[in-house]
Formats: C-alpha cells, sequence, structure tokens
C-alpha cells in the first residue's frame, strides 16, 4: 500500500432506542438490555501507512478531545498492535462531527471505526475473536460500535443479538452543548432493575416500531435529568416538534433523539428547534 492510500471507516452516532438496566455484577459493571441502532451521520477515522503511530484532529469538536495520547481510538490502535505482534505504525486522523460525552457512543464509534481501519491496512480478520475481546476491554459499547448494525446488546455489551427492527425512519439528535459523566449518571440510579425485554427480531415499519417501543423506557434518563436538567428541556422541544413519533434519551446522555417518519420529517422537526435553540447542536438524519 503507497504511504499516500488513506483508509477510511466512518464511525456512526450509536442510539440506544430503549435502554434497561437489569443488573449488577459483583465486580460493579452494570448489566444492561438495549436495542442499539446507527445513524447516517458521525465521525470519521482515516488511517494511512507510516513508521509510528499518531493521531491527528479535525472536526467540529475536535477541541474538545483529550492529548491524542489519552484517546480511545490510541488505546485502541496500541491493543490492536500488540495483541497480533504487529510492529507497523499507522497515521491516524479523527474528524470529530459529534458531540463529546454526549450518549451517541461517540468515543465508542471512533475507536471502533480505528479497530476496522487498522485490521485493513495491517491485514488483520475483524472477525477474529481477538478483536472482539480488546473491543470489550475498551468499553461496552465498543463491541455493537464495531459491527454498525442494528442490534440488541445484552450483559455489559458482550451480549450481541443481530435485528433487522431498523426500518428507514428519519432520527433528530440534539445536545444542549453539555456532556454527562456516565459513572455519575449510574451512581444517581435508584430503584429495582429492569427487566430485559422480548425484542421481535424480524423487519417492522416505523408505526409498530414505535409502538413496540412505548413499552421501553431508557432507565438512565432520570438520573441524567437530576444531573443535568438541560435535558428535560431538550426532551419537551423534541416532544412538541411537528411530526416526531417518539423522544428519548439515548445513552447516559446527554443527547436526546426524536423518531419521525422519514429524513425530511427529521430535517423539518429539527430546523424548528433549531431556530428556537441556536445554542443546541442540533443534527437531521436517519437510521442506516
Amino acid at each position: 500500500m503507497a504511504a499516500d492510500d488513506a483508509i477510511a471507516e466512518d464511525a456512526p452516532a450509536k442510539v440506544n432506542l430503549y435502554l434497561h438496566v437489569t443488573g449488577r455484577r459483583d465486580d460493579g459493571y452494570h448489566l444492561l438490555d438495549s436495542l442499539v441502532v446507527f445513524a447516517q451521520s458521525g465521525d470519521c477515522v482515516t488511517a494511512r501507512a507510516a513508521e509510528t503511530l499518531s493521531l491527528t484532529y479535525s472536526g467540529a469538536f475536535a477541541g474538545d478531545l483529550p492529548p491524542p495520547a489519552d484517546n480511545l481510538v490510541m488505546r485502541a490502535a496500541d491493543r490492536l498492535a500488540r495483541a497480533f505482534g504487529i510492529t507497523d505504525g499507522a497515521a491516524l486522523t479523527l474528524d470529530k462531527r459529534l458531540p463529546v460525552a454526549s450518549g451517541i457512543g461517540g468515543g465508542s464509534a471512533d475507536a471502533a471505526a480505528a479497530l476496522r481501519a487498522l485490521c485493513r491496512l495491517w491485514g488483520v480478520d475483524p472477525a477474529d475473536h481477538r478483536v472482539r475481546e480488546l473491543a470489550l476491554a475498551l468499553g461496552a459499547d465498543v463491541p455493537v460500535c464495531l459491527l454498525r448494525r442494528a442490534a440488541v446488546m445484552r450483559g455489559i455489551g458482550e451480549e450481541l443479538t443481530l435485528v433487522d427492527n431498523a426500518p428507514e425512519a428519519g432520527l433528530v439528535l440534539i445536545n444542549p452543548g453539555i456532556g454527562v459523566a456516565t459513572p455519575l449518571v449510574f451512581k444517581a440510579r435508584t430503584g429495582p432493575y429492569s427487566s430485559p425485554v422480548d425484542w421481535h427480531a424480524g423487519t417492522i415499519g416505523i408505526e409498530a416500531l414505535t409502538a413496540a417501543l412505548a413499552g421501553t423506557r431508557n432507565d438512565l434518563e432520570a438520573p441524567a435529568i437530576g444531573i443535568a436538567p438541560e435535558i428535560g428541556t431538550v426532551l419537551s422541544a423534541l416532544r412538541q416538534a411537528n411530526g416526531v413519533r417518539l423522544a428519548r434519551m439515548s445513552g447516559s446522555g446527554a443527547t436526546c433523539f426524536a423518531l419521525t417518519d422519514d429524513k425530511a420529517g427529521a430535517e423539518a422537526a429539527a430546523a424548528e428547534i433549531a431556530t428556537a435553540h441556536p445554542e443546541w447542536w442540533v443534527c437531521a438524519t436517519a437510521i442506516a
């Protein structure tokens, strides 16, 4: 491969259509049950052959990232090289288009995209069990982000069941300009644990999807709103927007999403909200 040949991998936003906390292990890790889909919008990671490992940033949210040495992308690259005895380097670039620490899997999606790009660059089989194992070691969301497919995620993120429940629905993503620390949200959660959902794996339309989701929730939404009340304001704006079928927080926040019939509906709702709240990050997209 020529040195100027770049391998690009998209790192799409991950959206938890529902998220139930079903228990907690003795080691402190929480057990989850979540239906995850991916948006058509997200970050992008590129990799080029180089003598050493390096990471540079670009994009609207590059300034909010930690030093490259502390980024999960570099940790993923280093662990992949160690796992397969690779001595080649790589020049990585992260185009950061999604808000940081926002509950839509930005860091996990970036790390997963780096793994996919480096597997291609270094000739590693991405289906090798060692790739999956180090993905989970990097974070609970990394394995599902590695697949980039709609899936029910259980356990601590290692139990994945692919589903065809992702209609071509529109998505509105909104972040009020704040980040919420995941450990704080889990710590603030109280009450009994939820039951997992027996999710139907077959393809369904947007009406059936939203009807099925009505019996679910995001167990982290209430504690996150307690920490960052702005999340509640975002949810209220989404639920009042024209064409919105369902609005909910994704992950541990602070980004919230709304489902619409199609991308045109998402664009109309997003424009309506962006006009009223120009200080928010608003993205009109669709389920990939």
